[in-house]
């Protein structure tokens, strides 16, 4: 053992055999990957956490209100919601406004178009600080991410892919409307059961109409899955709050809702 250890011919022969060179290839080149792996998702990561705002402002804004004064009208119009206690219907306007506004979206054909706004480095940071360059904090809250704004985006698109008829969006909409899983409804399974209504009556249509595609009710409820990664927030700050400032928006949908 004390020879081999001793000895510098062998570990001179073992550096230069082509085994050693393939190994030692083979973990620079793991080594490297994993380098690039890393600065591929620091990358990325900053890709997403980019800050954007509508280009169109205005008249996106304006087109979502129009959506928005319909998607209420479409309430206020289901014989079975006015049925329900008051409290279960504001429960649901609360928590389905958003997903039913972006389904109104993709039924009207609105599409929209983002900016990215490049944010202030450091050093601009540190030279404008104290000196009254403040902007303005309705515009800082329309600053969204791109991230939040392509599950919209994606959304819009399979629907459009999908071609939509307007007797789906009305059964898409009842199944969005009567959610059976928000905690403190008094009517749960009442709810529960429109909605299965919503669903078996959209499952009959398409298995009418759509004879050819027996894949079309799940494509179908596939895509409203994404609605659930949709956030009201976002939708708020990104169409609403150029509008209505620093009015909460809550406040205002009950007001649109129960107002005459």
């Amino acid at each position: 053992m004390a020879c081999f250890n001793g000895c510098h011919c062998l570990a001179d022969r073992r550096q230069n055999s082509i085994l050693y060179s393939i190994l030692k290839n083979d973990k620079q080149t793991e080594l490297h990957a994993r380098v690039h792996q890393g600065i591929a998702q620091q990358a990325c990561s900053c890709g997403s956490k980019k800050k954007v705002t509508l280009r169109c402002q205005q008249i996106t804004c304006k087109a979502a209100s129009a959506v928005l004064v319909k998607t209420l009208k479409f309430i206020k119009n289901v014989p079975c919601f006015r049925e329900l206690p008051g409290d279960d219907q504001l429960l649901l306007v609360r928590h389905c406004w958003a997903p039913l506004l972006v389904l109104g979206m993709a039924q009207d054909r609105i599409d929209f178009e983002t900016t990215e706004t490049p944010e202030p480095s450091i050093l601009e940071r540190i030279l404008t600080n104290g000196q009254g360059t403040q902007e303005d904090p309705h515009q800082q809250n329309n600053l969204l991410s791109i991230s939040e704004i392509q599950g919209i985006k994606a959304f819009l698109g399979k629907c459009w892919g999908l071609d939509i008829s307007t007797k789906e969006y009305a059964y898409l909409k009842g199944a969005v409307l009567f959610n059976p899983d928000l905690p403190g409804l008094h009517c749960q399974h009442y709810i529960h059961g429109l909605q299965r209504e919503a669903q078996q009556a959209l499952n009959e249509y398409v298995k009418m109409v759509h004879r050819e595609d027996p894949a079309r009710f799940a494509k179908l409820f596939i895509t409203l899955s994404m609605l659930r990664n949709i956030n009201a927030n976002v939708i708020t700050e990104l169409f609403f709050r150029p509008l209505i400032g620093t009015v909460n928006m809550e406040d205002l949908l009950l007001e649109m809702f129960y107002g005459k």
